[in-house]
Order: C-alpha cells, then structure tokens, then sequence
C-alpha cells in the first residue's frame, strides 16, 4: 500500500493498518517532512463533541476517548486540556441550539445549556448582551497536534511502515485499478492499493487518476493575543465560540482567536497571515463579548488551510466509482485532525476486510457525491 500524505490522516491510517496481523506493507509518502505547511501542524488543535449529525459526534467520542488514553496506546501524552468549548446562540439560534444538544445527550455527550444568569455567573467577564443560550461541552478541549502525530508516525515505523520523501505526480492505471505511483523524482512505485491522504492537496492528487474530488484549499488565519489583566479570563475561559463567527480560547499564558476567512486565498502556497481580519472583524467581535479583551494585542500569527469539501464540508472516505482501490482520506473541512483516530481506524477495517467494522462511517463514504447525497452539518466552525 502506498498513502501519498504523511499527516495526521495519512499517519493514523498507517499506525492502525501496522496493528493488524494481515497488514500489507505500508509505504507513506510526504512530500515536505518538517510538515510545515500541514493542516495538521497549522491547526488549533481542538476538539469536540458539539455536533449536529450522530456520525460527526460519534468520530470525535472516539478521538476524545484515544487521545484520553493516548499514554497507554502511544506512549505519548499529548498534552490534552480538558477545558470544553461554550458555543453561544442568539436568539434565533436557540431552537438549534436545544435540538443539537438533545442529540448530543441522546448519543451520551456532557452537554449542559445555560441561560445568560448562569453564563454570567459561570464566566463573570463574558458580556451576554444578545445572547439567548449558550452550549457548555464538559469532555471537549484542545491538545498537541505535533505530539499526537509523533505517536502515530512512530507506533506505525516501529511496526514497520515506511516513510519517503517524495512528490506524487502521477497516479498509474491498469485494468480499472491504480497500479503504483509515480514521483517527481522520476522513481516509481508499484502498489495494490493507493491512498490519497493529500489533506488541502488531495483535490490535485485524486485528478492525476483522472477522478473529481471536490476538495480544495480554504487559508484560515490564527491570530495570537495577549491581554493586560486577563489571567482570569485565561484561567477559566472553554473554547469560546460567539454567534458572530469569531472564536477564541487560552494558549499559554494568552489567547489564539479565528474566524472564517472573508475571501479564499489568492495564493494559496503563500500562506501569509490575513493581519487586516483581526482589526476589521475578529477583535470588534471579542471586545464586544469580552470587555477586557478592548486592549487585545496581537503578538504573532499563523495561517493553515482547512482541506475544504465544496460539496457538503464533511469527510470524504473510500473509493470514488471506477477505482476501488484507489481510497481517499479527505474532506474534513476544520475538524479533520480530532476525527483522525477514529477515521484511521475505520478506514483501516475498510481496507483489510472490505466493510466497516468497528466504526460505520458509511455516511461519508465518497461515493455520496455520484449518488447526490450530503451530509448536512450544522456546527462548522
């Protein structure tokens, strides 16, 4: 087997196909080893269970339970906060709201729905002016993306796989199956199987096979902040996400925030930070909701893509039509790195035994997009 994509996808897929007794060699392909430019590196790193659909909340229990259990199943600690995430309603989002969190508790997730008198007294300095209810995750947070890749890479090399250094140009097919990869080193690989695991990428990756896969690059900016007189604020605060769009959450001893990018990148290898979005849009926002937050100050950036699915923003996972063992890994659109265990794994049955096993994630399998079927998420963030 041969995963072009040494990320979080690409690592998780090939420590769980190492643990299996009839795991085929894995050969990882990565074409930039420092990750650098990875989304899985570029990430805030934060999970949740605050889902709208069952798969999406049952993919990040999974996550929260592995990464709860990584130093036994890595060796790793990767450094998880056990701090939540508080999304906030107005009030033409409370009906959402409640019928989101019913689900939550329907599937067994900590959720707890507080008025703006118990968000006032739980969080004295969040200004609920305009809000109607806000959403409080108990087993939610944020966690070591480095860390917990470290432990999928190592685990899977350990056990045998393979990682090169190369860049995949071209996909080779014989007799409606994909029969190797070719690099630009101009070396060859053959394969049985091939996964495309390209994260931002994988959109190219899968169209050098000839096939469509509506997953390009959309550039998120994160933006660092420090704040005079606001260690409390850092001390208590979850993963804040107010209705305007714009979140936030403790980093050290300061802050990251975020919001959706205004226009897609015009450049998207240029990675640069979108410094204009935090004075026009990400700091009126968290001034407004947190008072101490008016003397934010940024102290550095970083921009990453999120490997957006144009179709309906969800996984993307299995073979297309015409190439069944040609498999994408792909699609997550922002919440990719905490759904990583668990999609390794089920992927990982997918291939070995031709069915799902553990997990049935047959909702995202990527034929939906040929048979004109969506997964519709509300909590994209």
């Amino acid at each position: 087997m041969v995963i072009i994509g040494g990320g979080i996808m690409g690592a998780s897929l090939a420590w769980w196909l190492t643990r299996s007794a009839d795991a085929p060699a894995v050969t990882v392909i990565e074409r930039d080893p420092s990750l650098a430019r990875a989304s899985s590196m570029l990430s805030a790193a934060s999970i949740r269970q605050q889902y709208s659909t069952v798969e999406n909340i049952r993919l990040s229990r999974f996550g929260w339970e592995f990464l709860s259990a990584a130093p036994e199943l890595l060796g790793v600690d990767v450094g998880l906060k056990r701090r939540g995430y508080l999304i906030l309603a107005r009030p033409e989002g409370r009906a959402t709201l409640e019928a989101n969190s019913a689900l939550q508790h329907a599937e067994g997730v900590a959720t707890e729905l507080l008025e703006p008198e118990a968000l006032a007294a739980r969080f004295p300095w969040l200004n609920t002016e305009g809000i109607a209810l806000g959403a409080l995750g108990r087993d939610e947070g944020w966690f070591d993306p480095a860390l917990l890749h470290g432990g999928f890479r190592a685990g899977a090399r350990a056990r045998g796989a393979d990682w090169a250094h190369g860049t995949v140009t071209g996909i080779d097919i014989a007799g409606g199956r994909a029969t190797g990869v070719r690099l630009e080193s101009g070396d060859r690989l053959a394969a049985d199987m091939v996964v495309n695991a390209a994260g931002w990428q994988s959109g190219a990756v899968a169209a050098l096979a000839g096939q469509e896969l509506p997953v390009g690059p959309d550039l998120r900016t994160v933006f660092v902040l420090s704040s005079p007189d606001s260690a409390h604020i850092n001390a208590t605060a979850p993963l804040t996400v107010d209705p305007g769009g714009v979140w936030f959450r403790p980093e050290g001893a300061g802050f990251i925030a975020g919001m959706e990018a205004p226009a897609p990148a015009a450049d998207p290898w240029a990675f640069a930070p979108d410094w204009s979005q935090f004075e026009e849009a990400v700091w009126p926002l968290l001034a407004a909701r947190v008072p101490a937050f008016e003397r934010l100050r940024t102290t550095g950036a970083w921009a990453g893509h999120y490997d957006w699915n144009r179709a309906d923003q969800n996984a993307l996972l299995g073979p297309l039509p015409g190439l069944d063992n040609l498999f994408h890994v792909s699609g997550f659109s922002g919440h990719g790195l905490q759904q990583a265990p668990a999609v390794g794994r089920g992927m990982a049955e997918l291939i070995l035994t031709g069915a799902w096993a553990t997990l049935d994630l047959s909702a995202f399998a990527a034929t939906r997009l040929a048979e004109g079927r969506r997964v519709v998420e509300l909590n994209v963030i």
